[in-house]
């Protein structure tokens, strides 16, 4: 009982971080959470996954500031929603990155030719989404993984998402071969404040035993509402991340 309790109060208690302070990350620690990235989920134990682990001063500078350019458009696109909705870092286009002061950034990187591990099958029989559900799935695993451990560890991590322009510059950086994919970056390091909690939606509302409870299915209305709560939930987290001077 307690092992699940100890893992439950670390689900609860992680937060994503967006701001850091400089100090380095202890050796034994980033081995630790690496390690833990290893021993992800994979579909046949594909294992399609590598980490750059970013520790130089000038490599992580460059990095943050290849972010710019290719996230304009994503800048752009966020525009097209009603102001009340735009994702709050989105609303004013940051000129770097909110990672720009973690002293560590893992690259996550993919190997599709792995996937061939995986039973022939799924790439016909569409499964759990689209063909390469199941790949995609494996790298996610691997990087939730490197954020529960940096939680336990004590450090903060952020997920940052990577397009596929921004995919063409990061591997320029890094020398990375063509042949994997950039997936995802996780930046580790202290956190830079104590983050506030956004929460979650109760069990009673996601739980539905031995068949779908209808009564539960929300309505477009609702899901509406909930993205406009969602929204105001969201936005001293945001702002702590980003916008540091409006706390």
């Amino acid at each position: 009982m307690q092992m699940i309790d100890d893992f439950l109060s670390l689900a609860r208690s992680r937060r994503s971080i967006r701001r850091f302070k400089t100090d380095p990350v202890p050796a034994e620690l980033l081995e630790k959470i690496l390690e833990a990235g290893r021993w992800a989920m994979s579909g046949a134990n594909a294992q399609p996954w590598e980490f750059v682990v970013v520790q130089n001063a000038a490599i992580r500078a460059e990095l943050a500031q290849s972010w710019f350019e290719p996230h304009k458009e994503m800048y752009a696109i966020e525009q097209m929603r009603v102001a009340e909705l735009q994702l709050p870092p989105l609303r004013e286009f940051a000129s770097t990155a909110a990672f720009k002061d973690a002293p560590v950034i893992i690259v996550v990187l993919g190997d599709r030719r792995a996937y061939q591990a995986t039973v022939l099958g799924a790439n016909f029989l569409v499964t759990e989404g689209a063909a390469d559900a199941i790949y995609l799935k494996n790298m996610a695993n691997a990087t939730h993984n490197l954020h529960m451990a940096a939680s336990a560890a004590g450090l903060g991590a952020m997920w940052i998402s990577v397009t596929r322009l921004w995919a063409e510059e990061i591997k320029r950086i890094l020398d990375i071969p063509n042949a994997l994919d950039v997936h995802t970056m996780v930046a580790i390091g202290y956190p830079a404040y104590t983050p506030a909690c956004a929460g979650r939606r109760p069990l009673a509302e996601i739980v539905h035993n031995d068949k779908y409870d209808n009564s539960k299915l929300r309505s477009a209305e609702e899901i509406q509402r909930f993205i406009h709560i969602l929204r105001n939930a969201t936005k001293k987290p945001y702002q702590q991340g980003y916008m540091p001077e409006k706390e």
